[in-house]
């Protein structure tokens, strides 16, 4: 009976021991440590979390509304998925400078890449040996600008077709939708580059489309007597470039670095209207941003839109003004230690192929402006916009008419 009952001492003494070691290993290692605070959340539905929240056409302005009211990195759940939403230069920056390697990974991959590639695709590899090998594979033979300037011949005659293109159609006077013409622009030049995203190149139609959309509704501000006058930094742009390229040849690669209005109308389409308005990363560990604890293996989802109109750091945010990107914003934008321009992404997961795009834009852009006048059929152009996949683009496409200039007509070489 003794023996007994020094056996069950022994074995309540044993068990009250792992009890007291599980709770011990638990403090040390696995318990949330003290300064442990998330970001600020919106009220939750069980179940199904925030995904209430996240069905919107328009994700990318309901999250940044979401962000205005909440503040500008929020924590969210998607059944049992952690998101934390980052809406803010200066949390952007942060994220950026202090946990790029920890955040250049990819969770699950996007449905396009899966469709076109499956999982072991380079968009979405994990960061790694296998990664960086791909990129740099990518870049020096395609995207790099050694690589660029082996190209550089075979885009400049695609240009010359671009706008041989578009005057036979402005001497038949037809309609054309700005967007699918630079698509195929792009398209006939970019289509063996598989590895890079789409929407990237589907994106180059997007933004000259979207200048001639602002471009048009400045028109709308004008009497109607002189419904045809130019707005004011659509003859800016054209000033520059006849003065810079002349009126004898078609814009080139080469004259873009001398024509910094150009290039700062190209930044303000894409500061308004970024490619991929929304970008994913994926914590491999917990770390600290803004202040809040990220845990591992945690979604992160910077809202490039919200965070290229933070008013914080752009004044007049929702207004076209390309004249921004002509003081020494750059400057500033160290100085302020925020990240507030991100229309490719930043860090090691950026687009590979963001020199190319500012070429094709910028190009593209200079020849529409350079050579042609245009006529838009609408009184007033519909605005709306609408999420392709995952490229912010137009509702309805913009169509008008391309009416070659009649003064110091163009003379291709």
């Amino acid at each position: 009976m003794m023996a007994t009952n020094i056996i069950d001492f022994q074995n309540c003494f044993i068990f009250i021991f792992l009890c007291f070691f599980s709770l011990l290993c638990y403090t040390l290692f696995f318990r949330k440590p003290k300064d442990f605070t998330l970001p600020p959340s919106p009220l939750s539905l069980p179940i199904i979390g925030h995904l209430h929240l996240l069905l919107s056409v328009l994700i990318h302005r309901s999250l940044q509304k979401l962000s205005s009211k909440y503040g500008y990195i929020l924590y969210l759940r998607i059944f049992s998925s952690p998101i934390v939403l980052v809406s803010s230069a200066s949390v952007a920056y942060e994220i950026f400078r202090a946990h790029d390697v920890n955040i250049s990974s990819r969770g699950f991959p996007p449905s396009e890449d899966s469709l076109f590639a499956g999982s072991s695709s380079f968009i979405s590899a994990p960061y790694g040996d296998y990664f960086k090998f791909m990129k740099k594979v990518l870049v020096t033979n395609l995207l790099g600008t050694q690589a660029l300037k082996r190209s550089r011949r075979v885009r400049a005659d695609e240009l010359d077709r671009f706008y041989n293109n578009l005057y036979e159609k402005a001497v038949k006077k037809e309609t054309v939708e700005i967007f699918e013409e630079v698509l195929n622009l792009t398209w006939t030049c970019c289509w063996q580059v598989m590895e890079t995203k789409m929407q990237r190149i589907r994106s180059l139609g997007t933004i000259s489309n979207r200048f001639m959309w602002h471009y048009h509704a400045g028109t709308n501000t004008m009497d109607i007597g002189r419904d045809h006058q130019q707005p004011q930094d659509t003859w800016r742009l054209r000033r520059e470039l006849d003065s810079v390229v002349g009126t004898t040849r078609l814009i080139q690669e080469t004259d873009l670095p001398n024509l910094p209005y150009l290039q700062a109308v190209v930044k303000e389409g894409l500061r308004l209207h970024p490619p991929e308005p929304i970008f994913e990363r994926f914590s491999q560990e917990g770390c600290r941003v803004g202040g809040f604890y990220v845990p591992e293996k945690t979604t992160i989802m910077v809202n490039a839109y919200a965070v290229m109109r933070d008013p914080k750091y752009w004044a007049d945010p929702d207004e076209f003004k390309p004249e921004r990107f002509l003081d020494t914003w750059q400057k500033e934008e160290r100085k302020e230690q925020a990240l507030k321009y991100i229309p490719f992404g930043r860090g090691r997961r950026g687009c590979p192929g963001e020199n190319l795009a500012y070429i094709f834009i910028g190009t593209a852009i200079g020849v529409m402006v350079q050579g042609f006048e245009w006529k838009f059929k609408e009184e007033k152009v519909n605005m709306e916009e609408v999420v392709v996949g995952l490229s912010l683009s137009m509702t309805h496409p913009l169509k008008c008419t391309p009416v070659a200039r009649t003064l110091n007509p163009l003379i291709l070489n």
